[in-house]
């Protein structure tokens, strides 16, 4: 029997709690108090903690159930996060202890990434600290919206009302500023055990839930199997004949027969397996929470840090974006200073571009227009990838929308993605709210005075052998002689590279075009005459392009150079349509996949019944009509 989908309920059932406080505010004496007080303890623990402590002469410590390691007793400080388990009647927890002394605050943010809720701890006596101002801040920070605070150690102030009132007003209107606010205040002492798993009696004043019922009031987070599919790439392993694909489903299910876009770059296959061991082929479908090995139907170039949707969801994918971010380095993050960004898998450089507010985590003063954030302060910045990275809003998928920065070895920062814009589909080509397009100082104009001649892109469509090679090298040669920058684009050609990671199916022939277009619309602006030369074989995916260059008034020519099939086949230099007749080439244009001829191209050049100077000489009228540029008063072309 597969008892993992129990498992994986029962997992999805806990919910995850952080405790954070300032040092010695007593975290692990309320850890230990909550195991103690649920009898979620391993059998015995508490009572050989007690002997041991009578044995040195020493007060029985609830702090001593989960600080077992000698050296934090020494010293007296939590040094690292540590996860506990207990439960209630109503469900079972996951407490994450985290360090509160400044100088682990990188392991609090470690343990505070990953829960759902917060208790942050106060000392009654000594008040609220610079460290209960940046945990508060941090929790904000990290979105974590289910907060009580505990007021600790009233026993030390007599379980004075005023006390805790005063706590209660000062704290409150902090976390008020931060957008934080606390499910509940509630005054405890977790070494006497006052208002942890039922009300106090030396609280009469106080009338709320004590600390075990304010955490069953919490809500359990989404199933992450209710999120849209996040399946994290970490490696591509060859095993046998196949290539496996291993990672981590962070959100959503996967299934055999899910069709996969990995971003970035939305190339598409099918999963063809999940890949099991030691029984092969054991299951058809994972959940959030497992790591998995598959392969997929058609084999395309995927790499870690690739992250995997459902056909029809979306991630973002651009090179900016918005984001909160919280810096821990004792040196400064600069502005435009390279540092490595840490998304999942996924590792860049990157650079903060812009900071908008930098904010003293403990003050909250707030400075305008930064070139640099200190040690524990926190900004809201705009970061620029060094290459495209998918990612998600923090708000929707914590794992794809948290990130962390680092300076060589060491974990600088970490923060939080905003207000990315989702495209429509995943093949829109992907916008972004945060993205913003670069302004040129050297104006279309002084392109067009600098090469004398406007930029353009005459797209040449038609079968393979037709002659569009052939008519693009000559059009290429004849307008430098007169000029005219031109430069080729040839299928075959952007196959060695910018497309070498396509196939030939119809979706990879699109993305094809799409990228093809991208480049002659980008080359086109700097001022060259582009020549497009591809079988390009989608009547719609030509009108993007042509959509796509008009639309920033980049003149478009579409050419079909057309001849018949016959004629084409005769030619053949090289011999491709003979192995596509022996069904050595699966997919190829004009024998088992389509050709859409343009209904009403710009230009028609039959190869079959005109020579190449003629087609030569009206290839090249057309482009003297397009790129011309007018001399104001006159109509006639300066070139």
């Amino acid at each position: 029997m597969d008892t993992a989908p129990q498992a994986r309920s029962a997992e999805a059932q806990k919910l995850k709690i952080v405790i954070v406080g300032h040092v010695d505010h007593g975290k692990s004496t309320l850890v230990g108090r909550l195991c103690f007080d649920t009898d979620s303890l391993p059998q015995g623990k508490a009572e050989q903690i007690r002997k041991a402590c009578e044995a040195e002469g020493m007060e029985f410590e609830y702090a001593f159930l989960l600080d077992a390691l000698l050296e934090e007793q020494e010293q007296n400080i939590t040094i690292d996060t540590t996860q506990i388990q207990f439960r209630t009647g109503k469900r079972n927890y996951v407490i994450i202890d985290a360090p509160g002394h400044k100088e682990f605050l990188k392991n609090m943010i470690t343990g505070a990434a990953h829960a759902d809720a917060a208790i942050l701890l106060i000392d009654a006596k000594e008040g609220v600290q610079e460290q209960s101002r940046r945990h508060g801040y941090l929790l904000s920070l990290l979105g974590i919206r289910q907060v009580v605070v505990a007021v600790n150690k009233m026993d030390l102030v007599g379980y004075d009302a005023n006390a805790f009132r005063a706590i209660t007003e000062a704290y409150g209107a902090f976390l008020q500023e931060l957008g934080v606010q606390p499910r509940a205040f509630i005054p405890i002492s977790a070494k006497l055990g006052e208002n942890i798993a039922r009300r106090s009696q030396l609280m009469p004043w106080f009338d709320g839930h004590p600390i075990l019922d304010a955490l069953d009031h919490f809500d359990l987070p989404p199933s992450g199997d209710q999120l849209p599919l996040r399946l994290v790439v970490q490696d591509v392993y060859r095993f046998d004949a196949r290539r496996i694909i291993a990672g981590r489903v962070e959100a959503g299910k996967l299934r055999v027969g899910d069709e996969l876009v990995f971003w970035p770059d939305r190339k598409r296959s099918t999963v063809k397996s999940i890949e099991t061991w030691p029984q092969p082929n054991a299951h058809t479908e994972v959940s959030s929470g497992q790591s998995v090995g598959i392969t997929l139907s058609e084999q395309i170039f995927v790499e870690r840090g690739q992250v995997a949707t459902l056909a029809d969801d979306v991630m973002v994918e651009g090179r900016e974006f918005k984001a909160k971010l919280f810096w821990l380095e004792n040196e400064p993050l600069r502005l435009n200073e390279p540092v490595t960004l840490k998304l999942a898998t996924a590792e860049v450089e990157a650079r903060v571009i812009e900071m908008t507010r930098v904010l003293d985590s403990s003050s909250l003063d707030v400075h305008q227009a930064r070139d640099l954030i200190q040690k524990n302060e926190a900004a809201e910045v705009r970061l620029r990838v060094r290459k495209p990275l998918a990612f998600d809003n923090a708000d929707l998928i914590q794992q794809t929308g948290r990130f962390v920065l680092s300076k060589g070895a060491r974990i600088g920062g970490g923060g939080i993605i905003l207000g990315a814009h989702y495209p429509a589909s995943a093949s829109e080509a992907v916008a972004s709210s945060n993205l913003s397009w670069t302004a040129h100082e050297v104006t279309a104009e002084a392109r067009i005075d600098h090469f004398g001649h406007r930029g353009a892109v005459i797209w040449l469509t038609g079968l393979s052998g037709a002659g569009k090679s052939t008519l693009a090298v000559s059009l290429e040669a004849a307008l430098l002689r007169r000029g005219i920058a031109a430069f080729i684009l040839d299928g075959d050609n952007l196959r060695h590279g910018l497309c070498s990671d396509l196939g030939f199916s119809d979706r990879d022939r699109a993305e094809n075009i799409r990228r093809a277009g991208e480049v002659a619309k980008l080359m086109a602006e700097a001022g060259l005459v582009v020549i497009s030369a591809l079988i390009s074989p989608f009547a719609a995916e030509r009108a993007r392009v042509r959509n796509l260059c008009e639309t920033v008034g980049i003149p478009f020519c579409e050419v079909f150079v057309n001849a018949p099939l016959a004629v084409c086949e005769q030619r053949d230099p090289k011999h491709l349509y003979q192995k596509a007749r022996r069904g050595e080439i699966q997919g190829f244009t004009g024998i088992d996949a389509p050709y859409e001829p343009p209904a009403n191209p710009d230009l028609e050049l039959r190869t079959d019944q005109i020579n190449r100077e003629t087609c030569l000489a009206l290839l090249g009228e057309r482009v003297l009509d397009l790129t011309r540029r007018i001399d104001p008063g006159s109509s006639s072309p300066m070139i």
